[in-house]
């Protein structure tokens, strides 16, 4: 898959799980997509500074990507 088209899914995928997030008051924005397929975003809002972001970011966001999207090998965070 080209790789604009990748980043194209990635950032459909993120607008699909935001609404999830702001319902607790967060977000999420897309950053890059990297060489190694690592898929970088920053949280916001409450999900910036709650303790179970990690869980979110790993449980949440990461399995929806990789499940719809194999070529994705992680998805991390960039610190605020």
């Amino acid at each position: 898959m080209e790789r604009d088209v990748l980043e194209r899914k990635v950032k459909n995928i993120l607008i699909q799980i935001e609404p999830y997030l702001k319902a607790d008051g967060g977000g999420v924005e897309f950053v890059k997509l990297d060489d190694d397929m690592v898929v970088w975003v920053k949280l916001t809002g409450h999900c910036a500074n709650c303790p179970h972001s990690s869980q979110t970011l790993k449980n949440g966001i990461e399995k929806t990507m990789k499940s719809v999207l194999p070529e994705i090998k992680a998805v991390e965070k960039v610190e605020s």
